[in-house]
């Protein structure tokens, strides 16, 4: 069962890794995805310089850019994670994409549209993959930052590339993907095309066909691309990149493709801003929800399928909590959505559902409620059961990982244990 859209602060947020000279990018690509249909950016910078900075400032005061420092080279697979840990219940979907990489869809419709129409056709699927489309230099030398990404390179590569792998040179073309996902149920990312999730959960590409890798084959580009500028002019690349044979296997001028352009002018007439954090109706749609979830009398049948809605609700009146500590309805509407998560799990509950509440357990457990033990309990029970599941199967990376998780529960139950006795 699927999660009310409005219960999230943000419909569609963007992650990416910003790096040196960015700043000649940021405000196109910002713009062009905020007419798509992005509504929030987390954004990781690991420069020392303030040039980035000054082009954010105005996105950031709109609450349209949280922008996080972090240190050292290959960040891009590290911040994806911590992005997906932070922020998964407070976002509907994630992208998770490169700055240089522009998301097409080429019906015209939002990209959310999109990616709703598509995983609509099979509950188990959580995540749209993209296909790429390579585009070249339009053989320009040099750089003109006067103009944008988009105006100045139309020349792509043929839709289908693709070059195999051999001997030891990697694969080649449009067969890379990348990913927007339904974040809460992400178990991990390992590289920057394609996220892992719990088990009974999967990808999908934008026929409905279930990938499991970071590529998609045959390639697809009728409904919805990443418009992958990569190249950019030889001056612009020289300044990036290391290896100067990348330029010449991408710079891929064959056909001329404007329609990103198209459709960039058409949503930037209708483009109206997101709506801003309002609290009432965000109080409003957890009073609808919770109250009469939190009845005596509400049969277990009520909860089964909801245990998703009852963490988002968590999240949600957790942030209005904090946010308003004077307002009482954000801290007795976490503790109404923590009392009915503990009546989901007296229901049938799927197995990337128990993953999904295991994984939450750490923003809960610090939580002042007593319902939080209960939860705590049932979650142990939970992990016992699944550990047993993964001796029997042999999976010990599973076993292991779920050991971690059993030591943290039973050391929160130490520590708390006194006080409850009290």
């Amino acid at each position: 069962m699927s999660v009310n859209k409005n219960f999230f602060i943000h419909d569609l947020a963007a992650v990416a890794l910003i790096g040196n000279g960015a700043h000649r990018y940021l405000k196109e690509w910002l713009d062009y995805h905020l007419a798509a249909g992005v509504e929030h950016f987390f954004l990781y910078d690991n420069t020392e310089t303030e040039d980035n900075r000054e082009v954010l400032k105005p996105y950031i005061e709109e609450q349209q850019v949280d922008c996080f420092q972090v240190p050292g080279e290959k960040a891009e697979v590290p911040i994806y994670n911590d992005a997906v840990r932070r922020f998964r219940f407070i976002c509907r979907y994630m992208a998770f994409i490169n700055l240089d990489e522009f998301i097409f869809p080429k019906t015209g419709q939002s990209i959310t549209e999109v990616v709703d129409e598509v995983l609509s056709n099979d509950s188990r699927a959580t995540a749209l993959v993209i296909n790429r489309q390579v585009f070249g230099s339009n053989h320009r030398r040099t750089a003109d930052y006067d103009r944008g990404v988009l105006d100045r390179f139309t020349r792509r590569a043929p839709s289908d590339w693709f070059e195999p792998p051999a001997d030891e040179t990697p694969p080649a073309g449009n067969i890379f993907v990348k990913t927007i996902a339904n974040p809460r149920y992400i178990r991990f990312i390992v590289n920057p095309h394609f996220a892992y999730f719990f088990e009974g959960k999967f990808a999908v590409n934008s026929a409905g066909g279930r990938v499991p890798y970071w590529g998609n084959e045959p390639i697809l580009a009728d409904k919805i691309v990443i418009n992958d500028y990569v190249t950019k002019s030889r001056e612009e690349f020289n300044e990036r990149a290391a290896d100067p044979n990348l330029f010449s296997k991408n710079d891929r001028n064959d056909e001329r493709d404007t329609g990103i352009l198209e459709y960039r002018d058409k949503r930037m007439e209708t483009y109206t801003p997101p709506k801003k954090f309002d609290r009432e109706s965000y109080f409003q749609l957890l009073e609808k929800t919770l109250l009469p979830a939190v009845r005596a009398d509400v049969p277990d049948e009520f909860f089964e399928g909801k245990l998703e809605t009852f963490l988002t609700c968590r999240s949600l009146s957790g942030i209005l909590r904090r946010s308003f500590p004077k307002d009482n309805r954000g801290k007795f509407m976490e503790e109404a959505s923590l009392r009915a998560l503990n009546r989901t799990h007296f229901t049938k509950m799927s197995f990337s559902e128990i993953m999904l509440m295991i994984n939450a357990m750490p923003h809960i457990l610090g939580l002042p409620y007593p319902v939080v033990d209960n939860i705590r309990k049932n979650c142990m029970s939970f992990v016992r059961q699944i550990m047993g599941d993964m001796h029997r199967a042999g999976r010990w990376d599973r076993f292991v990982e779920l050991g971690n998780y059993l030591d943290l529960l039973a050391a929160f139950g130490a520590r708390t244990a006194p006080q409850n006795e009290q």
